[in-house]
């Protein structure tokens, strides 16, 4: 059920500090980040991490990850179990827990959320439908065996780990508590236009009361089947300035800043009473080509395009909490994921293999990239090192619609990027995103693929993602990634990594349990030592 604060309470959260250093409440937890992105709290429709990391508190799926090691662990089934041919996976629900309504969690309300999700075909269904699950045979995916059983069976070979990571996200795999949606539905909508405004779930916390673009409220869940968390509310403010988010951290008007950019970043971890923090996160920052055009679709060029990015110096000097030097298309949390190859800035070596390749004087070129800071910065340091090859791009800035709206009409020659999946640490999350394309011809519209954007396609490697993914053997599948891998560098793939993505955020210092990647954020083991 909705919890609502009275208007003098939600004043008093959102009241500005005083010149002196103030406090927040021991049992309230205030966290800046920036909410622009968030339209609705319906599970279904839900995009972005932001989204992401306000209903991992609200909704409990299967199964989450670990925030350190990223390995599948219990959360709403104690246990599961893999069939022997890899198509179906059986859950068993812990017992006693309930929603926050007070209803009981059962496999039917598991049923129900999945049902829900394919059968609305929203947002968050197309990572199950990339899988082969779909609407039409819900009844056959989805299998209630008891009120604490739950049975999910794989349309196709797959590989059962993957979809456990899929359903370990909020959104595609948050359960709900059925009772509560449909007595709340209108017009058969299966309750979408009160889950906007409201939360069906049985996390730690419910959804109090939410504003877009002015704040989140979070209340405790008292009836939570886990241990009970210290904060008995969370405001998640929406401060988009990381300078407001700076200031309000120094005055101690926020616990939790998730926003903020590097020169505010550098400030506060100057602060004893701040503590910065930085993790992996997903995807990469990369040079793309399009294959478009005949220079590009030249792999020697493209491997001279390898040895004109200054990799430490753009890592040293530009992505200091955004990113960590990465040369490989996946991640370092994912497993089977290879030490990078070693490529360094080499102008002489990259002249060698332009002159190989029928362009000993470089040529004219646009290279471009969205307008945020750290993309740019990092575009013009590519800008200068491909300059001193003879290779003279002007630089094309816009917004991110514009960019990549470029991008994915295939519209573009040279882009610095983000992006390259990830979410979840298996290798087919990377590949899948940023080098596997089933059908290169234009009409196919595959946008989703970002080797689609760049008109790459390797039938080998296509084959190879493919047959890794369903090999059932772990050591075999471990050794097929690999292949993969290198199998990259000899091909000179058309999206070259530069820097890992990572996620950084400051907090007070006397805050502790904070979990700053908003993939696997929650506030339950939050605590404040004062």
């Amino acid at each position: 059920m909705r919890h609502l604060l009275t208007g003098a309470a939600v004043a008093a959260l959102l009241a500005t500090a005083a010149p002196v250093m103030a406090e927040t409440p021991g049992d309230q937890l205030v966290v800046g980040f920036t909410m622009t992105n968030i339209l609705t709290m319906d599970p279904a429709a839900i995009t972005g991490g932001e989204a992401v990391q306000v209903l991992n508190n609200v909704y409990d799926a299967l199964v989450d990850l670990d925030p350190d090691t990223k390995a599948l662990q219990p959360r709403m089934a104690e246990s599961w179990t893999i069939s022997d041919d890899n198509l179906s996976v059986t859950f068993k629900l812990r017992e006693g827990a309930k929603f926050a309504s007070g209803n009981p969690v059962t496999a039917a309300d598991v049923k129900f959320s999945f049902d829900r999700l394919l059968t609305l075909g929203q947002a968050q269904s197309s990572g199950l439908k990339s899988r082969g699950f779909t609407a039409e045979a819900i009844d056959q995916h989805f299998v209630v065996v008891d009120d604490h059983t739950f049975q999910l069976n794989l349309p196709q070979q797959d590989d059962p780990k993957l979809i456990l990571m899929y359903l370990a996200q909020a959104g595609v795999g948050s359960i709900l508590d059925s009772a509560l949606v449909m007595e709340n539905q209108t017009d058969g909508d299966m309750g979408q236009a009160w889950l906007t405004n409201n939360s069906a779930g049985s996390g730690a916390f419910s959804l109090g009361q939410w504003r877009a673009n002015e704040y989140i409220i979070l209340t405790r869940n008292d009836g939570f089947w886990g241990d009970a968390p210290d904060m008995k509310r969370v405001l998640m403010r929406h401060l988009p300035e990381s300078q407001s988010q700076r200031l309000a951290l120094e005055q101690g008007d926020l616990d939790v800043g998730f926003s903020l950019a590097a020169a505010d970043l550098r400030a506060l971890d100057a602060n004893e009473a701040i503590t910065v923090t930085t993790v992996p996160s997903a995807g990469f920052y990369y040079l793309s080509v399009s294959m478009e055009g005949e220079r590009y679709a030249n792999d020697k060029v493209r491997e001279a395009l390898r040895y004109l990015i200054d990799y430490k110096g753009i890592n040293s000097a530009i992505m200091p909490f955004f990113g960590v030097e990465r040369q490989r298309p996946i991640n370092t949390g994912a497993f089977s994921s290879l030490a990078d190859p070693g490529y360094t800035l080499d102008i002489e070596k990259a002249k060698a293999l332009l002159a190989e390749a029928g362009y000993p004087d470089g040529f004219d070129t646009t290279l471009r990239v969205i307008s945020t800071q750290q993309f740019l910065d990092a575009a013009t340091a590519i800008q200068g090192t491909l300059a001193q090859a003879g290779i003279n791009a002007e630089i094309i800035t816009g917004d991110g619609g514009q960019i990549y709206g470029a991008m994915r009409a295939r519209e573009f020659e040279l882009l610095v990027g983000r992006g390259g999946g990830g979410q979840q640490p298996h290798p087919d999350s990377n590949l899948r995103a940023l080098v596997y394309n089933p059908d290169n011809s234009k009409d196919a519209g595959l946008t989703n693929y970002q080797s689609w954007r760049t008109s790459y396609q390797d039938v080998e490697l296509n084959a190879k993602i493919e047959a890794a993914l369903i090999e059932r053997n772990p050591e075999a599948q471990l050794a097929q990634y690999e292949e993969i891998q290198r199998l990259i560098d000899a091909k000179v793939t058309s999206i070259q990594p530069f820097s890992e993505r990572v996620v950084t955020a400051a907090y007070q210092a006397d805050v502790s349990g904070v979990i700053i990647d908003p993939w696997v954020s929650r506030f339950e083991d939050v605590t404040k030592s004062r």
